[in-house]
């Protein structure tokens, strides 16, 4: 994987990226060359022209990465690709559409966009056609091996077993466990020279994967491996960068305090990051206001009561506000007091089913980030009895409280919609990573990404 901006993207969606970028260029050329020969002018030299072919490109580019186009699902089944891509490009051409009517002249070349479509899946597609077995074959997987054969081993060679995974364990080495999760593991005693042993397997990554309380590390073979040029992780490091979460089961205190993240930095950082939530929600609520007045009509004539819900929420250093959305439940739905959304929920109004699914409940919510109550990207805010609740019963629940709750997050575009400690406990894990390795990049990527979540809803209740 390469990390960037202290954010892992694995090599294979760097490598496509780049290659659909430059295609999209490619189809953007074909198509003002199928255009200037229709209309019989000369198409004139490439040179002239880069400007609008790299806009046209980049425009593409991020409805593409905005849909999902580069997701685990996306690299490994062409159908789930194809769909996403037609998807992106219908948005990318008519954004570029949008931004030719705005700016006129030859900004986009209009006339064209129909063209570059067609191009563009077409290249798009076969491309995918020519790579996707390519992307997922073991020249893009990191070699792996797993010192340790209990519980934690056993949770690696899952993760690796699946078909997006970006390593492949090559073998497992028992470090004396009491109890054997993975059977074919070899005895570390039966290894004579365990350096010799990993550079013979072409092993570029060893996992510590030790129940450390149980078994002392085996600093000797950690201290060869190393200076063999061979990089060595911890199990908890590792499960973070693989899957983009901090993982509860295995953390401790020490190893947030020790590992990299938190960094102090982030005040260069949290100035962008106050400096774009104001004005985007500046330029988001003069654009929505008619929406968010609209449908506070039809929220009021769908059912009795308010047309806007205002509830205490917990932000950040655990200080409260009062959070406003738009009423998608019945007034009487928190009589006895708040509890979890289920699914297909009884207290949800006809028309509050549908603002849920489109988010349009949220909007209101840009004026707590207007007046610096919440960001835009962040942990979502839950209410002090849930807080309260939760706290006592997951490890490090507090800690989500670092940085300003967000109308989206991290946790809301990698896991589904959950209402249970259960969910609450594995959104946590993408919280912390969030608050770990916070950056206006991750943020961006988490604004984009909100898109893929908007058209295709998980779980909205």
């Amino acid at each position: 994987m390469i990390r960037l901006f202290k954010h892992y993207i694995p090599h294979a969606v760097i490598l496509l990226g780049l290659l659909d970028f430059a295609l999209l260029m490619v189809a953007s050329e074909l198509a003002w060359q199928v255009r200037a020969s229709q209309i019989g002018i000369d198409p004139g030299s490439v040179n002239d022209r880069w400007i609008p072919l790299l806009g046209t490109a980049a425009v593409v580019w991020v409805a593409m990465i905005s849909v999902g186009v580069y997701g685990p699902n996306a690299l490994r089944s062409l159908r789930f690709a194809s769909a996403r891509l037609l998807v992106a490009i219908s948005l990318g051409i008519i954004a570029l559409a949008t931004i030719d009517w705005i700016v006129p002249g030859d900004t986009f070349w209009r006339s064209t966009l129909l063209y570059s479509m067609g191009f563009a899946i077409l290249v798009l597609v076969a491309d995918r056609l020519l790579l996707n077995s390519f992307l997922g074959s073991s020249s893009f997987r990191r070699r792996v091996m797993v010192l340790g054969a209990g519980d934690r081993a056993q949770r690696l060679r899952v993760l690796g077993d699946q078909p997006e995974a970006g390593f492949a364990i090559v073998s497992y080495i028992a470090m004396g466990e009491p109890e054997r999760a993975v059977e074919e593991a070899i005895s570390r005693d039966a290894i004579h020279d365990l350096g010799r042993f990993v550079e013979n397997l072409g092993v570029s990554e060893v996992v510590l994967a030790l129940q450390e309380r149980r078994n002392s590390l085996p600093l000797n073979d950690l201290l060869r491996i190393k200076t063999k040029g061979v990089h060595v992780n911890d199990f908890s490091s590792f499960i973070e960068r693989e899957t983009g979460r901090v993982d509860l089961d295995s953390v401790n205190p020490s190893w947030l305090i020790f590992s990299d993240g938190f960094s102090s930095g982030r005040v260069f950082s949290s100035a962008v990051k106050r400096i774009f939530d104001i004005m985007a929600s500046i330029i988001l609520l003069l654009l929505t206001f008619p929406v968010i007045l609209l449908f506070a009509a039809i929220v009021k004539l769908d059912s009795k009561g308010p047309a806007f819900f205002r509830q205490e929420r917990v932000g950040l250093f655990g200080q409260t506000f009062y959070l406003t959305k738009l009423r998608s439940m019945r007034t009487d739905a928190e009589k006895d007091g708040a509890k979890w959304a289920e699914e297909n929920d009884p207290r949800v109004t006809r028309i509050g089913r549908f603002i849920r699914k489109v988010r349009i409940d949220e909007l209101p919510q840009t004026w707590s980030v207007l007046k610096g109550e919440m960001s835009f990207v962040g942990p979502r805010p839950e209410v002090p009895q849930f807080v309260d609740d939760l706290q006592e019963e997951i490890p490090f629940y507090g800690e989500r409280h670092m940085v300003k709750p967000g109308i989206t997050g991290w946790a809301q575009i990698n896991y589904p919609y959950g209402a249970s400690t259960e969910d609450s406990r594995k959104k946590l894990e993408y919280d912390l990573y969030y608050a770990k390795n916070y950056t206006p990049f991750l943020d961006l990527v988490v604004l984009l990404q909100t898109v893929r979540v908007v058209l295709w809803p998980e779980g909205a209740r």
